[in-house]
C-alpha cells in the first residue's frame, strides 16, 4: 500500500470502517462499499456531486481528469484541500461530504 494510502487511512480512523484496494491504476476508498476517494499519483481525491461540486469549485479545485484514447475525461472527484491532508479534525467535513455523494450515487445508480 502506498504511503499516501496509509496516509489517508491514519486521517480517516475516526470517520468509520475505511477499506481500500487498487483499481483504476490507483487505489479506490471505501466505506460501507460507497466509493469516496480515490488516490491516484500519490493525491487524493474526493467524491462530488451536483449537492456538493460548488464545494470544491469555490476553493479553486479542479475535477479529475485523466486522458483516454488522446481525450481528457474527467470524473466527479476533487484534490482534497491542503489542510484536510495533515489534520484528521479538518479531512473529516471533506470525508463526511465525499461519503454523502458517494451514498447519493448509489441510491441514483439503483433507482434507475
Amino acid at each position: 500500500m502506498s504511503e499516501t494510502v496509509e496516509h489517508l487511512r491514519d486521517l480517516l480512523a475516526d470517520f468509520g470502517a475505511v477499506s481500500c484496494r487498487r483499481m483504476f491504476g490507483g487505489w479506490g476508498v471505501f466505506r460501507d462499499g460507497a466509493m469516496f476517494a480515490l488516490v491516484v499519483d500519490e493525491a487524493v481525491y474526493l467524491k462530488a456531486d451536483n449537492d456538493s461540486r460548488h464545494r470544491f469549485s469555490e476553493r479553486g479545485l479542479p475535477a479529475f481528469s485523466y486522458l483516454r484514447q488522446g481525450r481528457a475525461v474527467s470524473l466527479s472527484y476533487y484534490p482534497a484541500p491542503e489542510e484536510a491532508l495533515d489534520d484528521p479534525r479538518a479531512m473529516r467535513p471533506w470525508a463526511e461530504l465525499a461519503y454523502a455523494a458517494a451514498r447519493r450515487s448509489q441510491t441514483s445508480a439503483s433507482g434507475r
